[in-house]
């Protein structure tokens, strides 16, 4: 399949990296996580969203559930770091490679770290944005944790 040059580079990490999954393009567009689980029909707590963040200076990349937000200050606390803000437009960019709403959790350009939510582990299949906006892939949790290198974390409280 001929796919975006954006999506291309996410499925050539999925095929790269042995990973049993599937690329889906959602002509409506999944613009916001609601939307994404409805296009699917999937519950919105698998949906992953990819929130880029910069810690102290450094471009960290926070892989959370759909239904919940990614706290600065959980973050902070799980990094140590005392500056934790979220990224413009163009740092988004500059850190993935993807545009806000197409960011897509790999392949990256200069994400120093990626923390991913524990609770996506208890899923059996999550989904990811794969590099725009009608563009999704579902994948097992633990390939998603080994491809990204993701260290786990927990976000207090909910949505």
């Amino acid at each position: 399949m001929n796919w975006p040059e954006p999506v291309e580079r996410v499925a050539a990490v999925l095929r790269g990296a042995g990973v049993d999954s599937r690329i889906e393009e959602f002509a409506a567009g999944t613009p916001t996580a609601r939307d994404a689980a409805r296009a699917i029909g999937c519950d919105v707590s698998q949906i992953v969203k990819s929130i880029v963040l910069v810690a102290d200076g450094a471009y960290v990349l926070a892989l959370v559930p759909g239904d919940r937000r990614a706290d600065e200050a959980a973050v902070a606390r799980e990094l140590g770091a005392t500056d934790v803000r979220s990224a413009k437009a163009h740092e988004v960019v500059a850190a993935t490679g993807f545009p806000p709403g197409g960011v897509a959790p790999f392949p990256h350009v200069a994400v120093s770290q990626v923390l991913l939510e524990r609770s996506l582990l208890a899923h059996k299949t999550v989904w990811i944005g794969a590099g725009t906006e009608s563009h999704m892939a579902a994948l097992p949790p633990l390939d998603l944790a080994r491809i990204t290198a993701a260290r786990t974390f927990d976000l207090e409280g909910g949505g």
